[in-house]
Formats: structure tokens, C-alpha cells, sequence
């Protein structure tokens, strides 16, 4: 079409030219007086070389005309015969998705009645994100084939691509991508002290044989590289084969050694992820501080893109003897203390007993050092024991004076402030996030296994998953506070019956340490008496707790579980499911209730044989290996409950 435009252009300008120039010489002859014989001469023969000019043209014109018609001819035959020979199916199709013509490429793939006659979506289920808009482009599996599927809905078309070798190698390479692995053995040094020359080489033989077992096993190389330390280079493929059979190493190490009565455990950290060698051994040895900062026997992977999995914790974290930690520790938060301004402390939101007294202890340690503390606290979300020690701390104005709210902390901030935070180490349940945000100096003082949502580069960090509670390790560090001091009898009970309250009276995660705090905390002058006052019930509580238990069932063998569609404090689903644990033939419970309209509150509680902790990260929250929690928003309570079967199932699996 445009060669014909370009030409009919040509043309008119040619026949303009030749009359200006015949007019022109016209006007020449006759300005110069020729005679009319010779000017009929002249106009013949320019007659004539327009003659011969006009044929020209439309000689050339048919000729153009005769190539574009044939050229367009061979054309639209060169297409069709390509759209049916070309290597990838092209499928057309009406407004309602019924199919109205396909290539021979889709004839092979499909009956020739079905692309006759059928819907788009009867050719695969997995079609339906397609028709339905959801999709443009998806890969789907045909006759052990792998498809790229390009849809085109202004042209009502859809493309095939067989992109199986492509699938191939991306697989093959995700597989063989680089993985490294640090191994720590969690209790070696300290086990191993009082053995004897050869105890101690008998317990690493045994220790290295099963590991290099396990290595051959699964095609590790692995090289010992320190006493208690192994370094180990996998891939995708083998870690995805660990992650199958979730680290049976784990246990295969801590029950040969027990049985030798050398009880070892590792730990094991691994990055992986499309990165350098080095960047990938930094993410393992995080990996690796994650996993002991949740009190080893256990492992922690976390990939290039920040997702972190835990496998194993199957033990109680082994307490610690040594008390230079904590001196150490005790000895650091005095100069952080003495160098900062307007020091806060603050625990986690709904503040329990333990996150109360474990604050009130360091911000008697602010005070032995002349600065100025204040107690961040959220006087409206408090259980009843709570609320009868806030009342008590009225009559302590020393102590009242230093609470304030989380508004009046903010304005108090100053560029040198200080915040210690208890109880918790994850940013999302911390009183007041944003005092973090305004505060570069944080201390974090937690006994929870680590989890994800760490507080970003705190200055000092005292974790100890081992301990009973917070109020323990707080109470550790005041006893090694360099200046003589002594705690007032509120202090002491507030410390207390942190305790108290975390080891359900001296039960659970109890060691030695945690008797010799409270024996400190005695000799202070802790109120026993008063203890139990706080942590009295009503009778109201007892009754319901009591309607919830009606409704306990056994999900699996030593497995209890109540739900209620009640709203209830999440005291109360605690304290229903520690009464649960105390029934014949439980081994862990499990407590569902309302806390809200759109809060779902989960409470879980274990002797030890069940990992309870594994279970609520798996939903989202966390605790102990025998004490955990969850809350869950936006859902029912019967999709928390099936939830919760959903976890049992895989984690115990």
C-alpha cells in the first residue's frame, strides 16, 4: 500500500514538471520570435515524451502491482503453514472461553474432539486461574511436560511453550546451589572439664564417628575445624533431604551420648540462598547464634530472603553452672547504665508478674548508680495479680513515682537514653515500639528462646533460655552489682513472685539457679505470704475455668485440648491449661479462646516430652519448650482449633 502511494506521488509530480518545463519553453519560442512551423514541431515532440513518460509509469505501476499481490499471497500462505508447524500450540477462543480454532502443535497435545468442542478450562484444572483473570502466565504440567502458558485476552489467544528442559535446568541449578553449615557441640567443654584424658577422647570419637557417619550418609563434606566445632558444605538438594527427615542427627547424637553418660547435644546454623561464600558463611554463623540463643539441640536455617526454620529443641536447655556470664554481664549494664540518661525500662504488652518484677529489679539497678529510671508500664491491659501489685507500689513512693506511660516516655527520651528491655526480645510485643525507634542504646534481658522479630542491634544482649525467668536472671545480675545495696521488701516480693509465677511454684523450668535467686531474694526480705495473695483467684475464675474444661477432648495420645468461644483473659487460658496438665495420662494441653472480637488466644503447657514452642512459632507466637502461647487475628475459633490439629499433626509427625 504505500509502495502504491509513493508511486501515484512520483507520478504527479513528474507530469507537474514536465508542464512547467513545456510552458517555459513555450514562452522561450515565443518571446525569441520562431516561427509557428517550428513551434508545432516543438509541441509535438514534447507530446510525445509525455506520452512515452505516462507509459513508463503505468508500466511500472502494474508490474509493482502484480509483485504486491503475489507478495501477499505467498504471505498469508507462509502463515498459515506456520501457524500450524510452528513448535508451540496456539489456541483461539470465543468470549465464554470456547474454543474456536488450535494449531496441529495442540492437536498432539490434546483430542481432536476436545478442541473442537470444549471449554478452555476442560483441557486442564490447572487452566482455571487463567479463565478465570487471575493469571497471564503460568507453568503447567502436561504428559510429563512442562508448559509455559501465555494467554492473551485482547486477542482471545493462548500460547504453549514447552519450556521443559528450561524448568530442567533452573531445578538442577536451584539443587546444586551452595550451602554452608556450622556445627556446634552445645555442652562439650563443660561436660567434658572433669573427665579424664581418656573419657574425654572416648566422648569426642564417638561424637565424630556419628557425625561423619551422618555426613557420608547424606553426601556432606564436613571438617572439624576446633574441639566443639564442625564446618559443613552441602547443597539445596541434601538440604532439602535433612529437611525431610528433620535433623535425625539431632537426636541420634544426644541418645548415643546419653547412654555413655556424656548427655551431648548440637546445634547446628545454615545459610543458604543465592549468595557469595562469604556472605553465606555470615548468615550461618547467625543461623547458628539464633539456634543457641534458643538453648541449642537444635536447628536453625535461615535463606537469602530472611525466611528462618527451626528443627528439633527437643530438650530443656541445659543450665549453665558458671555464673561469669552473668558477673560479666552485671558488670557491662553497670558502665552502659553510668553513661546513659533517663534510663526506661519496660517488659512486653499485657504485662505478666515476671515482666513487672524483673523491670522493678533493674530499675533498682539504675538507682544504685544515681541515674534516673522510669518504669514504662500500661496501666490498662493488667491481669488481677498485676493490678494488686501496682496498688501495693502506691504506698512506695520511690517506686510510684518512677511509672510512667508509654506517651510521657517518649517526651522524656534524650539523645543519651537508655532502654532495657525484659521479658522479651521481640520488637512487636515490646510496651512502646517506638521508644525503640527514638533510642539508639538498647539492652535486651530475656530467658525465651530466640525467635524471629529480634530487636535490631541492641548494645548488650543476656539471654538465657536455661533460666526460669526473667525476675532469675535479673536477680543474678543485682547480686553481682559492685556497690553494697540492699532491696526493699517490695523489690524482693516483686522479684519473687516473677519467679514464682513462671515455674508454677517451683514446677517447671526450675534448676539450681532458680532456687538460690529465690534464696537471695529471702534473705532480702521477700514476702511469701504476700506472694501468694497476689497470685490468689477469685472464685468466679476458678468456675470458669472449670466451664472449659467440660469441654477438653483428647486430640492424640497424652495430647489434651479445651475450646471455648468465650472471651477470656489470657491469664484464665493460661491457668485452664496448667489445671489441665495436672490430670492423669497429659502430657501437654492446649487451651483455645477468644481474646476480642478479632483475637484468638492459644495457650499451651507440656511436661517436657512434647516441644510446645515448636507448635505456636509454627502459628505465629512462641515461649518454651514446655510453656508457649499464640495470638491469632481475623479468624474463627473452630479455623484455630483446625489450625492447631494442623501443627500437632506436622510437627509430631
Amino acid at each position: 500500500m504505500k509502495i502504491m502511494l509513493n508511486i501515484h506521488k512520483y507520478r504527479t509530480f513528474l507530469f507537474l514538471l514536465i508542464a512547467i518545463i513545456f510552458s517555459m519553453f513555450l514562452w522561450l519560442i515565443y518571446e525569441m520570435g520562431f516561427s509557428p512551423v517550428v513551434i508545432g514541431i516543438c509541441t509535438v515532440l514534447l507530446s510525445v515524451l509525455l506520452y512515452i513518460s505516462f507509459t513508463v509509469l503505468k508500466t511500472f505501476q502494474q508490474d509493482i502491482n502484480t509483485y504486491t499481490t503475489e507478495l501477499q499471497d505467498r504471505v498469508q500462505k507462509v502463515s498459515i503453514e506456520a501457524l500450524n508447524d510452528m513448535p508451540m500450540g496456539i489456541l483461539m477462543f470465543d468470549n465464554q472461553y470456547k474454543i474456536e480454532w488450535a494449531n496441529v502443535y495442540m492437536m498432539k497435545l490434546f483430542p481432536r474432539k476436545l478442541l473442537e468442542n470444549g471449554h478452555v478450562s476442560d483441557l486442564s484444572e490447572e487452566l482455571h486461574p487463567l479463565v478465570n483473570g487471575e493469571k497471564c502466565e503460568m507453568i503447567v504440567p502436561f504428559q510429563s511436560r512442562n508448559y509455559k502458558i501465555v494467554i492473551q485476552p485482547k486477542m482471545n489467544l493462548i500460547y504453549f511453550f514447552d519450556v521443559t528442559e528450561h524448568t530442567k535446568i533452573k531445578k538442577l541449578y536451584q539443587a546444586q546451589k551452595t550451602v554452608i553449615a556450622l556445627i556446634y557441640l552445645d555442652n562439650y567443654d563443660e561436660i567434658t572439664k572433669g573427665l579424664d584424658d581418656q573419657a574425654r577422647s572416648s566422648a569426642s570419637s564417638l561424637v565424630t564417628s556419628l557425625l561423619n557417619d551422618w555426613a557420608l550418609e547424606y553426601r556432606i563434606l564436613l571438617k572439624r575445624v576446633s574441639s566443639d566445632r564442625f564446618l559443613a558444605i552441602l547443597d539445596e538438594s541434601i538440604l532439602v533431604s535433612l529437611e525431610k527427615n528433620k535433623f535425625t542427627v539431632l537426636d541420634q547424637v544426644r541418645e548415643k551420648t546419653a547412654k555413655t553418660d556424656v548427655s551431648i547435644t548440637l546445634s547446628i546454623g545454615i545459610g543458604s540462598g543465592n549468595l557469595s561464600l562469604p556472605e553465606l558463611g555470615v548468615l550461618a554463623q547467625s543461623s547458628l547464634d539464633l539456634a543457641l540463643g534458643r538453648g541449642g539441640d537444635q536447628v536453625a536455617i535461615k535463606s537469602a530472603e530472611g525466611k528462618v526454620s527451626f528443627y528439633g529443641g527437643k530438650t530443656n536447655p541445659i543450665e549453665k553452672r558458671n555464673r561469669v556470664r552473668a558477673r560479666v554481664i552485671s558488670h557491662a549494664l553497670q558502665d552502659v547504665i553510668t553513661d546513659s540518661e533517663n534510663i526506661f525500662v519496660m517488659g512486653h504488652k499485657c504485662p505478666d508478674m515476671d515482666s513487672v518484677g524483673a523491670a522493678i529489679g533493674v530499675l533498682k539497678m539504675v538507682r544504685l548508680n544515681n541515674r534516673q529510671g522510669y518504669l514504662v508500664l500500661d496501666t490498662c491491659d493488667l491481669n488481677k495479680g498485676v493490678r494488686k501489685l501496682i496498688e501495693e507500689l502506691k504506698s512506695q513512693p520511690d517506686l510510684w513515682s518512677c511509672i510512667i506511660s508509654n506517651e510521657e516516655a517518649l517526651e522524656l527520651a534524650v539523645e543519651n537514653s537508655l532502654v532495657i528491655v525484659v521479658d522479651t526480645h521481640k520488637v512487636s510485643m515490646v510496651t512502646e515500639e517506638r521508644l525503640l525507634d527514638k533510642i539508639d542504646k538498647v539492652v535486651v534481658i530475656d530467658h525465651h528462646r530466640r525467635g524471629e522479630g529480634f530487636i535490631k542491634n541492641p548494645l548488650l544482649v543476656y539471654m538465657e533460655p536455661y533460666a526460669s525467668s526473667a525476675s532469675e536472671l535479673v536477680t543474678e545480675l543485682l547480686e553481682y552489682q559492685q556497690k553494697p545495696f540492699k532491696l526493699s521488701k517490695m523489690e524482693a516480693t516483686a522479684l519473687l513472685a516473677g519467679i514464682v509465677v513462671d515455674t508454677k511454684n517451683f514446677t517447671f523450668q526450675t534448676g539450681s539457679r532458680t532456687f538460690d535467686a529465690a534464696s537471695f531474694l529471702r534473705i532480702q526480705g521477700a514476702d511469701t505470704i504476700f506472694v501468694q495473695r497476689l497470685l490468689r483467684e477469685d472464685i468466679e475464675n476458678y468456675l470458669i475455668r472449670a466451664s472449659v474444661m467440660e469441654q477438653a477432648y483428647f486430640y492424640q495420645e497424652g495430647i489434651i485440648i479445651a475450646v471455648t468461644n468465650d472471651i477470656l483473659p489470657q491469664i484464665i487460658i493460661a491457668k485452664t491449661a496448667d489445671t489441665l496438665l495436672t490430670m492423669s495420662n497429659v502430657t501437654a494441653s492446649f487451651v483455645i479462646a477468644r481474646k476480642g472480637e478479632n483475637e484468638i488466644g492459644i495457650s499451651a503447657i507440656s511436661l517436657g516430652d512434647i516441644n510446645v514452642q515448636v507448635i505456636m512459632e509454627d502459628l505465629g507466637g512462641g515461649g518454651h519448650l514446655t510453656n508457649a502461647a499464640v495470638q491469632l487475628h481475623d479468624i474463627t475459633v473452630e479455623e484455630a482449633e483446625k489450625k492447631l490439629h494442623n501443627s500437632i499433626d506436622m510437627i509430631l509427625l
